[in-house]
């Protein structure tokens, strides 16, 4: 393997090129650091490897296996987590939400989980920062949270049947709705072209107009001098006698590498991260990195993504359009006249019929199997669907460990234990009676409920306690001072819309933070 840095210690090693390391790594060596980029995962070309195939980009989610556990043992996969240059930006639907100001404040105003050593202020500049720098799309005014418009680009248009379907719901029950706000073009920007519709954003955008850190962030790194290596499954963070990190040891191609550097930084998100931190455990760490209180692993969150789907007697085509271009945040909030705390997003969402199908044979009311499931399909292009982003409370006993089965590279696998609280279970039969009563209010008949997870958080807490947190608020590791965690596992709750915003907003502040510090942090 030709490598630029090859025998060199670096300044910055980052572990990772999903929305936080490709964001890390841009601003990181655009400031003039020496960076380089290791990711498990390739390193493809949207216009080469993409393909309009649901079924053969399921490879652009991690694949690898994962022993689940718990009282709800989690569905991994393409779902909730990416594997390559990219990571999960590369098949994600583009929703870009910022979260609110009670995100940050659960304990405090709801008597839940906990607060974050951070409130919406400190992230507003930077989300501020990245939507600009990506050219979201999205209404003239957005009703709710902090952050009301305008957004840099205008909001998409045409709407899909499906997303009409919704706000004609929304509106005969009074609920507000808008189109969603996308880290996807409504107009050409920098060498991108506008979305075209094609609708195949979970399958890797070819023409490159819904946005990801593999055609953004990534390639104004390596411009800037960044190494980035796909394929390089990172094992061990090494540390010295000091107690400092050192860098990193790597697979390629089955054989091992070293990479030194200054600063070792994580952002191989929820599963990966606490694994890679457990796994580097050694004779002064033996409980694994930045885990002396305890809290590497514990406490990660889902959100809760049932789909409701109704037929109509009309045709509604699922497949056309972008997958969510209308949403709700009319139930974020605590509402007192509920039986549960915080809140969800709902999203009109489409869905093609590969998942259409695999989503119905897990239906909670009745799974569909055999002439049912054959009837189902043939009538797919009569029903409309809507979907959750509800929150879920930190628990401790929800958990990232290691398991004793081996992966191919002779590490533990990661075992990931889950179980839903009362309160999520209430906030999700409010949520599915809500969208049902949408779909029935826009000529549905609801027939289809399906249980399901989306996006993961936590694991690695932020706060500023070292009795109760693995990292600071800028992600530093209170044991290992050159240690960072960056990406979605620093959350400390989950909130009730979707993450990548926030993820990308706390790298940005990471990254400006390691620039503030170089000298204190002996880069």
């Amino acid at each position: 393997m030709k490598r630029k840095y090859e025998g060199e210690e670096v300044d910055v090693v980052i572990v990772g090129a999903g929305a936080a390391g490709g964001v890390l790594a841009k601003e990181l060596s655009e400031a003039g650091m020496s960076v380089v980029v290791l990711d498990a995962g390739p390193h493809l070309d949207p216009q080469r490897d993409f393909a309009s195939d649901e079924l053969s980009m399921q490879r652009l989610g991690w694949q690898d296996t994962r022993i689940v556990d718990g009282q709800d043992p989690l569905q991994m996969g393409h779902n909730n987590s990416g594997k390559g240059v990219g990571g999960g930006t590369v098949h994600f639907t583009g929703v870009f939400l910022r979260f609110h100001e009670s995100d940050f404040a659960a304990k405090t105003r709801d008597g839940v989980a906990d607060d974050w050593p951070i409130r919406y202020e400190d992230l507003a500049p930077y989300y501020d920062k990245v939507e600009k720098e990506i050219a979201v799309s999205g209404p003239k005014h957005f009703p709710w949270g902090s952050f009301h418009g305008p957004y840099p680009y205008p909001e998409r248009d045409p709407l899909s049947p499906n997303a009409f379907v919704f706000q004609k719901g929304c509106e005969q029950l009074g609920i507000r709705s808008v189109v969603t706000p996308l880290a996807i073009l409504s107009a050409p920007f920098e060498d991108r072209p506008p979305c075209i519709n094609r609708g195949f954003c979970n399958q890797g955008c070819m023409p490159n107009a819904k946005f990801s850190t593999l055609i953004v962030h990534i390639p104004k790194a390596v411009q800037a001098g960044a190494e980035v290596l796909g394929d390089c499954m990172v094992t061990q963070i090494l540390t010295n006698d000091s107690g400092l990190a050192t860098g990193v040891t790597f697979i390629h191609q089955g054989q091992t590498y070293e990479q030194r550097a200054r600063l070792v930084i994580v952002s191989a998100y929820v599963v990966e991260t606490p694994r890679l931190l457990l796994n580097s455990a050694n004779s002064r760490f033996p409980d694994g990195l930045a885990n002396s209180s305890g809290w590497v692993g514990k406490a990660f969150m889902t959100h809760s993504s049932q789909d409701v789907y109704a037929k109509f007697n009309e045709e509604i085509r699922l497949y056309k359009g972008t997958p969510v271009l209308a949403s709700t945040q009319d139930f974020y909030e605590t509402s007192a006249d509920r039986d549960f705390v915080r809140g969800y997003t709902l999203h009109a969402h489409g869905a093609r019929p590969v998942g259409f199908a695999a989503g119905v044979t897990r239906s909670s009311n009745t799974p569909i199997w055999g002439a049912r499931l054959r009837s189902t399909m043939l009538d797919y292009n009569y029903y409309g669907r809507v979907t959750m982003v509800g929150e879920v409370l930190p628990n401790p006993d929800n958990s990232i460990a290691l398991s004793e089965e081996k992966d191919q590279y002779g590490l533990p696998r990661a075992k990931v234990t889950f179980s839903y609280c009362e309160n999520d279970q209430r906030l999700i039969r409010h949520a599915v009676d809500q969208m049902s009563a949408i779909l029935e209010a826009a000529g549905g008949k609801p027939e289809i409920v399906v249980p399901d997870t989306a996006h993961l958080m936590g694991g690695c807490r932020m706060g500023n306690d070292p009795a109760t947190s693995v990292v600071n608020s800028y992600g530093q590791t209170h044991d290992i001072p050159n240690l960072f965690v960056c990406d979605a596992s620093i959350f400390v709750t989950s909130g009730g819309g979707n993450p990548t915003n926030t993820v990308m907003a706390l790298a940005a502040r990471t990254a400006d933070y390691i620039k503030s510090k170089a000298t204190r942090l002996e880069l």
